[in-house]
């Protein structure tokens, strides 16, 4: 049996998921589908160095060397074609943190940032806890497809925008940006002198025919107006170990969030962080394209079942392992609709309202684990709804 077929218990292991569904569901009988992080164990050969790394008894300070900026490199290149150099590497404990890093040491008070809704709730307060401003540039529901509404994005863009933070592949859509509607959003934020804060945790995490492209790599007008956030953390479910990186090609914006980041002690990551970071990206790349095929699977799989069974509806997801799912037709409002989930259907989802007004009568899945957990959930639901 594969490493994405067994059901692994995760209760008791402090896990935010399974641990906590008193706490945010009122209930431990749900099925958690909600945090996104997955219910698979990482590659082999992550656990295998963690476990070498641990025999040594010594966890001291620990640098970041070389070997771990080039193996980075060499997975940007590889898997998102970007030639990217090792000084423009920065360090930090998650891509969120990176976030609050870039609006802190590029922005100021009262600023106004743009975000496109419905949107991964972190970025509401990556801006307001800095006393920024939130300014929305909604995209468009084109049928089971959401778009880019340009035109307001330009104007949004005109009212004294400072930042744009960019979620790529998006959270909780499913759109992989094509390069075309990529290259217009960096001309429009290069026209008006708007800051790029780029979040591509899901880099990896695309389906087939659709790749991922970073908008720094399109050109280095565009780069030296970009901050770039990835992550392993995501790809290989490595999100505890806090693990992640910024590339940033300008020198002087470089020098302001590593300066930021020292001034919040960030100075280094934890030793079996570098070891795991390493690790996925030297030998994790097999685990990948299995992972990849099992998260198709089972997106298939919900749609179909949900589509064929109920009214519900799951937009086209081009990439992550989150499915965002239109139940407006059960004539639900948005605490009726997450009661049904949790006391009827007995399923752990994320509201879809939490990621902005537009995401009203929406939920969010989490479809990274194996397959029994999927059609337990998918069951529920039907039976719910039934």
């Amino acid at each position: 049996m594969s490493l994405f077929e067994t059901v692994h218990n995760r209760e008791n292991t402090r896990s935010v998921k399974w641990d906590m569904l008193e706490a945010v569901f009122q209930s431990k009988d749900v099925l958690p589908m909600w945090v996104a992080d997955m219910d698979f164990k990482a590659p082999v050969e992550v656990n295998e160095a963690i476990i070498e790394r641990a025999k040594h008894g010594i966890y001291g300070y620990t640098i970041i060397d070389d070997l771990v900026k080039d193996t980075v490199v060499n997975w940007v290149q590889k898997h998102h074609d970007w030639k990217i150099n090792t000084e423009w590497l920065s360090f930090s404990p998650g891509v969120v943190t990176s976030l609050h890093m870039a609006v802190q040491a590029l922005t100021e008070p009262n600023d106004k940032i743009l975000i496109q809704t419905p949107v991964y709730t972190p970025f509401y307060s990556v801006i307001e806890n800095h006393n920024r401003q939130v300014v929305k540039n909604p995209l468009v529901r084109n049928g089971n497809y959401y778009q880019i509404d340009f035109e307001d994005f330009e104007r949004k863009l005109q009212q004294g925008v400072k930042a744009f933070i960019l979620c790529s592949p998006h959270n909780p859509v499913g759109r992989v940006w094509k390069e075309e509607e990529l290259v217009e959003m960096a001309r429009l934020c290069l026209k008006h002198d708007v800051l790029i804060f780029s979040d591509e945790i899901h880099a990896d995490l695309t389906y087939p025919n659709k790749r991922h492209i970073p908008i720094a790599s399109l050109s280095e007008d565009i780069a030296n107006q970009t901050i770039t956030c990835m992550s392993p953390s995501k790809t290989f479910n490595l999100a505890g170990l806090q693990a992640s990186y910024i590339i940033t090609t300008d020198k002087e914006k470089r020098k302001n969030i590593n300066d930021h980041l020292g001034k919040q002690g960030h100075h280094m990551l934890n030793t079996m962080a570098t070891t795991a970071l390493e690790a996925a990206y030297d030998h994790g790349e097999q685990w990948l394209f299995e992972l990849r095929n099992v998260l198709l699977e089972n997106r298939n799989y919900v749609s179909e079942q949900l589509s064929k069974h109920t009214q519900l509806n799951v937009i086209d997801s081009e990439g992550t392992y989150l499915l965002w799912i239109d139940c407006n037709a059960l004539g639900l409002d948005d605490k009726k609709l997450k009661r049904f989930m949790i006391e009827e259907a007995k399923v752990g989802l994320n509201a879809g309202v939490e990621y902005g007004k537009e995401g009203s009568g929406f939920m969010r899945m989490n479809i990274a684990c194996p397959r029994p957990l999927i059609e337990e959930g998918v069951k529920r639901i039907i039976d719910a709804i039934k």
